[in-house]
């Protein structure tokens, strides 16, 4: 059986390239009742970092489940898929407001989607901690 396991700070260079073109992306969270949760979003990825990033409003659902998991972090998961093509990263997710994190969120989002996203003081960022990295670039 094939494996489809990546290290998620040093993927391999087709994975990587997979995930610096421009895809949308979604968001699986776990609400409070355990259901999941399952977005849309633009989402960065920082293997040197070891760090997934979604840019969101603080009064979004997402954020809300996040939250709700307490200071260890929620577990969640982002996924994108292009034809035959997917990659999965999951881990820890925090949600952040200082202005440095969500104008390094921004910058990143930015530079994937060729757009710089709106002003909205609301933002804040999703920081997932990469524990796992599946799929095939």
């Amino acid at each position: 059986m094939p494996t489809y396991s990546q290290d998620p700070a040093t993927p391999d260079e087709p994975y990587l390239a997979f995930w610096r073109e421009r895809h949308l992306c979604t968001l699986t969270t776990l609400r409070p009742d355990g259901s999941p949760h399952v977005v849309p979003v633009g989402v960065t990825y920082d293997p040197a970092a070891r760090l997934a990033r979604v840019i969101t409003n603080k009064t979004s659902a997402k954020v809300s489940h996040v939250l709700a998991a307490g200071p260890e972090g929620a577990r969640v998961a982002v996924c994108q898929v292009d034809g035959r093509r997917w990659a999965t990263l999951e881990g820890r997710a925090h949600v952040r407001s200082e202005p440095e994190r969500v104008a390094e969120a921004e910058r990143r989002y930015a530079e994937r989607y060729h757009r710089e996203p709106g002003e909205n003081p609301s933002r804040v960022v999703i920081e997932i901690e990469l524990e796992r990295a599946l799929g095939r670039g």
